[in-house]
């Protein structure tokens, strides 16, 4: 086809190419194989062991672990499992591997190109180096791992980047690997949340008070570690109140899911519940931008436990909003983030 004047118009560009070799790990966090206390007891044996998330010496807390630990908690545990367990199992699994796939065919479109996509889980199966151990049996010689962890951690991120040191070592082919830190301000993520927000409240309507509640970590890790983790969640937290154009006193940020008796990052998520039932509060509504994947602590902790716990305390409904899952949009933000590396 020609333009006026005799010139000829130029062709649309083709697509990136993935260069050759590549793969994408995703990872998330694991889940138990069942809602049963054996098989909770399996997946907490591996993930309180990890120094990264439980770094008392190793001895001592050895005995509290088995000694204490696996034999009270995984029953308890299990039973509110059984709460959130589905027909096809694991939520967290399930939505992980609709990620996986929708992974798989945003970055097919987007580069014009196949490229292999794994799913491994920190903890639990499928494991991280099974994962790793398949993308270099399918040919892929450089892998970009993508932890679903928008907010850095060294409890969570930095573990995921030990096992993927660990996993590339014993692997028998030539594999090296880059992991994304973290996207706590990505616009796209960012976008996403914004997004998942409106259309939440285009349905059901504005509360009185939004909760933007993160999992917590030991305020000891920030204080003596450097964990950039409340930093992050922090940032995300104002920059999706920003997109929103929320005032502070429509929405605060809180963290949850603290465990032991050791001080955790501040305020907590069911003490500001609490404290927002004694107001008389009659809406409000909670997401957890941490959480890429609904999840025990999204539909259990949060929309049941905490649900109760603001009614009780004098409040009214307390409404979840999803975490960003399978999303058309999410998909596509963490398509950039990996597309980005894939190229030649």
């Amino acid at each position: 086809m020609t333009a006026s004047g005799g010139d000829t118009a130029p062709a649309p560009s083709a697509p990136a190419r993935p260069a050759p070799g590549a793969g994408v790990l995703l990872v998330n966090l694991g889940t138990p194989d069942a809602p049963t206390p054996e098989a909770v007891r399996r997946y907490l044996a591996e993930f309180l062991w990890d120094p990264r998330v439980v770094d008392v010496f190793r001895p001592l807390w050895w005995l509290i672990l088995n000694g204490i630990v696996l034999r009270t908690r995984p029953a308890r545990s299990a039973a509110l499992y059984a709460k959130v367990w589905t027909e096809e199992g694991s939520p967290l699994l399930v939505i992980s591997r609709r990620q996986r796939a929708a992974l798989k065919a945003a970055l097919a479109e987007r580069l014009g190109g196949g490229v292999p996509v794994a799913l491994g889980m920190r903890y639990g199966r499928p494991a991280l180096a099974d994962a790793l151990g398949g993308l270099a049996e399918a040919g892929c010689r450089r892998v970009v791992v993508l932890p679903l962890f928008p907010q850095y951690s060294i409890s969570t991120t930095a573990s995921v980047e030990d096992a993927v040191a660990r996993g590339l070592r014993r692997l028998p082919q030539r594999v090296s690997a880059e992991v994304i830190p973290g996207y706590a301000e990505d616009p796209g993520y960012i976008a996403a949340l914004a997004a998942s927000v409106r259309e939440h409240w285009a349905e059901a309507g504005e509360p009185d008070r939004l909760l933007v509640s993160f999992h917590g970590t030991p305020a000891r890790y920030r204080d003596k570690k450097g964990d950039p983790y409340e930093v992050q969640c922090r940032a995300t937290a104002g920059l999706l109140a920003d997109a929103l154009d929320l005032a502070p006193e429509r929405w605060t940020l809180a963290f949850q899911s603290r465990f032991g008796r050791e001080e955790w990052l501040r305020p907590y998520t069911d003490e500001t519940l609490r404290d927002w039932g004694a107001e008389g509060l009659g809406t409000v509504d909670v997401i957890c931008p941490g959480f890429p994947a609904d999840c025990l602590e999204t539909l259990e902790e949060i929309a049941v436990t905490n649900a109760e716990l603001f009614r009780e305390a004098g409040g009214g409904a307390l409404r979840y909003i999803p975490a960003l899952n399978d999303r058309a949009d999410h998909v596509a933000a963490l398509a950039d983030l990996a597309a980005s590396l894939l190229g030649a």
